[in-house]
């Protein structure tokens, strides 16, 4: 059984509490982690305490393919979002700024405490043709939002 019993910042070590057996215990110091980009505690039931530097995650907007728009009558697009964090980024899309509804998948946790997450966009194939720019924005309460921005005539085909 491991259990943190003390956390000391100021010296630079984590105490644990090592059990073997019922009858054994060992304090065990271990040098704590210097740069966490983020951490986590899960208390209870499973409420989560996100504890970290907050990163605006990098967006790319990534337009219909030209195959979509050849065989069907809407357009996809995708907005990935990278190292982003805490995970509750919201996203959103304007289409010529205009507003448009999107789903967003579930956030992924990196193994470097970042979150993933990417954003869908389904025009009908006439707002694709008509659309001068698209742009996909995160927001997150604390930190001043990030957006990208497709222009169709940045797109070739």
């Amino acid at each position: 059984m491991l259990k943190c019993i003390s956390v000391d910042y100021d010296s630079v070590y984590v105490i644990f509490t090592v059990t073997a057996a019922a009858s054994q215990h060992r304090e065990v110091f271990v040098p704590a982690v210097i740069g966490i980009v983020s951490l986590w505690w899960t208390f209870g039931s499973g409420t989560r305490l996100d504890v970290g530097s907050n990163s605006a995650p990098t967006l790319t907007v990534l337009p219909p393919s030209s195959e979509e728009l050849s065989s069907t009558t809407t357009a996809t697009l995708t907005c990935l979002a990278n190292k982003g964090f805490p995970s509750d980024w919201t996203m959103s899309w304007k289409v010529d700024g205009t507003n448009k509804n999107q789903e967003t998948s579930s956030r992924v946790l990196e193994k470097d405490g970042l979150y993933s997450w990417s954003s869908t966009l389904t025009l009908t194939g006439q707002e694709w043709t008509k659309a001068g720019e698209v742009t996909c924005e995160a927001q997150q309460k604390s930190q001043n939002p990030v957006t990208k921005t497709l222009r169709k005539a940045d797109c070739s085909g």
